[in-house]
């Protein structure tokens, strides 16, 4: 349970705002500032993501900031600020949480009670977005999350949290309905299934929720692997696996321990006719780029796919101005971060101050168009725990060295490839 806020007195709400808007100490009354407090994992196993992460979140305040004019369509394409706050900038608060949850309340902390920021995104990494949120709901400031997905973190009672992805539950569910209707139009049988995963927050919320849906959608589950996180070596735990002989491994990993397991499926010669993978590091630009043609026909759930700019202009828009900075395309993990900041950028905009109680009522009616998004999304308006209930999650198969949409069916860019071919029988 969240921990009751603070009372605080009406001097102590004008300092927060003040501060908030950059009138500190000293400060001086031209170009107001709006400070966002930001926590991603800038070291560790995860840094490689929260680089691509933080990128995204510099391009979305340069946007609001100094404009993207030819990008009709975006919120705040024309620059200058927030219009309703006369201007005011964003100004990007980082904090490294390097993938652990205390290091994450820590930092939290320190942003709310020191830089005395307007609201907080992050955390990526669900142990930690779980420990973090918890001390922006005991101060009662804004927490707007982008990325992760554990389904409990929507199911606490939070009064100042807010999710703008879908969660693991509608993540899995899809995994279930794909087979089903791949079944249909392949006209053949999905075989025993087992499922690898990371054994943090994320990973034993899919866990559970694989165990659960399996046998109700009528799958064989053979075995159930779960790993450290943070592990150097899984060759006794692919062995495990490999030895329970599965079709279908679902697999959910950040990247360092991805990278690891493909590596290792190869040494050891495991290959099943599918790895349905659960985003994270699956996703990381580093995926492709690290294991070239090792990490082909591997399909992962998405929330953002290139190759639907076909359908939505504006994907391709924004993505050239980040290819442009950062000769790398979006993953669904950086474009997720964008559209978060973005949203809540929006809801400070409406609420016309930084006050925390006027934020977070603009944050809860937020009601966002899906062709304001770069997202395949219908668009963003909350629930009343604080989850967008207009995401939608799609599959990606790598092909190719690039990640093709294949499902939903009526979404998708090529067909299939199932199974994947062999490691020996790869060119």
């Amino acid at each position: 349970m969240p921990h009751p806020q603070p009372r605080r007195s009406v001097l102590q709400a004008l300092g927060a705002t003040l501060f908030g808007l950059g009138f500190g100490s000293g400060a001086r009354a031209q170009a107001a500032e709006v400070k966002i407090g930001v926590i991603y994992p800038l070291t560790g196993p995860a840094a490689s993501t929260g680089a691509e992460l933080k990128n995204a979140l510099e391009l979305a305040a340069d946007i609001i900031n100094n404009g993207a004019k030819s990008i009709a369509d975006l919120p705040f394409a024309a620059g200058g600020g927030l219009p309703k706050l006369k201007g005011a900038k964003i100004k990007l608060v980082f904090a490294d949480h390097q993938g652990n949850p205390q290091a994450g309340a820590t930092e939290a902390e320190r942003l709310i009670t020191q830089e005395k920021v307007a609201a907080l995104v992050g955390a990526y990494n669900s142990n930690v977005t779980a420990t973090a949120s918890q001390v922006a709901e005991r101060y009662g400031v804004p927490f707007l999350n982008p990325e992760s997905s554990s389904a409990s973190l929507t199911a606490r009672g939070f009064k100042w949290f807010f999710r703008t992805t879908p969660h693991d539950d509608l993540f899995v569910h899809n995994f279930f309905d794909f087979l089903k209707e791949l079944e249909a139009k392949k006209n053949f049988k999905v075989g025993a299934i087992a499922t690898f995963n990371e054994n943090t927050l994320w990973g034993n919320e899919t866990t559970k929720l694989q165990a659960k849906l399996a046998p109700e959608k009528g799958y064989a589950l053979v075995k159930q692997v779960t790993y450290p996180a943070k592990s150097t070596q899984l060759t006794s735990e692919v062995q495990t696996l490999k030895a329970a002989n599965p079709s279908l491994v679902m697999q959910s990993s950040y990247l360092g321990d991805a990278l690891l397991s493909m590596k290792t499926y190869k040494e050891l010669g495991f290959s099943p006719d599918m790895i349905l993978a659960n985003n994270a590091g699956f996703t990381d630009t580093e995926f492709i780029r690290t294991l070239g043609k090792d990490a082909e026909y591997v399909i992962t759930r998405e929330v953002w796919a290139l190759d639907l700019a076909t359908r939505n202009p504006l994907i391709k828009q924004v993505n050239d101005l980040f290819f442009a900075r950062h000769k790398a395309n979006f993953t669904g993990n950086s474009s997720r971060t964008f559209t978060g900041l973005m949203v809540l950028a929006d809801a400070i905009n409406r609420a016309a101050s930084t006050e925390p109680e006027a934020i977070r009522k603009a944050l809860a009616e937020t009601d966002l168009r899906a062709e304001n998004l770069i997202m395949p999304w219908k668009g963003v308006k909350f629930d009343a725990t604080g989850q967008n209930t207009l995401g939608r999650g799609i599959l990606v198969q790598i092909v190719d060295g690039k990640y093709n949409t294949v499902y939903p069916f009526n979404l998708a860019t090529r067909e299939v490839t199932w199974p994947m071919p062999k490691w020996d029988q790869r060119k």
